[in-house]
């Protein structure tokens, strides 16, 4: 009898141990097949990813400074706004995938086909179904992100200054990409599928406009009811966070309300989106 095996039969309760295997594999099987089918389609995914990000960095840093319409009026402050706003756009790009990557796929997949079963019949958990779709979309929302810093170089007509403090972004990216892809769980789930034009006129382009992208928040100050309502948009939050782990000089909310509101809506989207998840597939 070899070691490995005298060391399994000492284990206290092999056959939970090999249920977890099992799972952990499922779950490995599950994203590795996502992970395939988005290679597959990269195309699709690079033009999806870029275009809302392109737009946005070329209207507001090329094309405003070249038509003599940049904010701020001089050249140092255009320069300023872009930089404050790559911040935005790396945000706004995490939440845009988000909903692409999990909100749609999943309405698809509830549909009449149900091809949601054929998921569910994994040996896993409902719960970890759910999970395997918020990690494959924060990966495709960190990948979405890394995106826009080409863009960010390149693009615009006045410069765009970047202090990266690694240790920020390193930890703010993965929980943003993660309430990204959490937030398109709860749509996904929580939407009937005719209703999913309305995702974007009623849900995304609020939250675009009012998430601090193109302005820091503390700015808001002037209207006071408008500056403590947008606290419930979490994109207000990534957009600090980002600002806070790639400029310097650009005023942010503290960095602890930054990463507890992060850490917050990653946990309650988590569990609404299961929660719904778990409602719909067993439904």
């Amino acid at each position: 009898m070899s070691a490995a095996v005298a060391s399994d039969l000492a284990k206290p309760d092999p056959g939970h141990m090999t249920t977890r295997a099992a799972t952990l594999t499922a779950f490995r099987a599950m994203l590795l097949r996502d992970l395939k089918v988005l290679r597959k389609t990269l195309g699709t995914f690079a033009i999806r990813t870029v275009m809302q990000p392109l737009m946005l960095v070329f209207v507001f840093t090329y094309v405003f400074p070249k038509i003599g319409e940049g904010i701020g009026g001089s050249a140092r402050a255009q320069a300023a706004f872009s930089t404050l706003l790559l911040a935005g756009v790396v945000a706004t790009s995490m939440v845009f995938q988000g909903v692409q990557a999990v909100a749609l796929p999943l309405v698809q997949e509830f549909g009449v086909t149900r091809e949601i079963d054929d998921r569910v019949m994994a040996p896993l958990p409902v719960w970890a179904v759910a999970v395997e779709k918020i990690v494959s979309g924060a990966i495709q929302g960190l990948l979405a992100a890394l995106v826009v810093f080409p863009l960010a170089l390149f693009i615009p007509a006045t410069p765009v200054h970047l202090t990266v403090r690694w240790g920020y972004l390193l930890t703010i990216a993965p929980i943003a990409s993660w309430v990204g892809a959490s937030l398109g769980l709860v749509m996904g789930t929580k939407v009937d599928p005719r209703q999913v034009p309305l995702l974007f006129s009623i849900v995304i382009l609020p939250m675009t406009f009012l998430g601090a992208i193109y302005y820091p928040w503390s700015t808001l100050s002037p209207i006071t009811w408008l500056k403590w309502f947008v606290l419930i948009n979490p994109l207000v939050y990534m957009s600090e966070g980002f600002r806070v782990a790639l400029t310097s000089g650009v005023p942010h909310m503290p960095v602890p309300a930054i990463y507890g509101a992060l850490v917050g809506f990653a946990s309650l989207l988590t569990w609404v989106g299961i929660t719904g998840f778990r409602k719909r597939v067993l439904s």
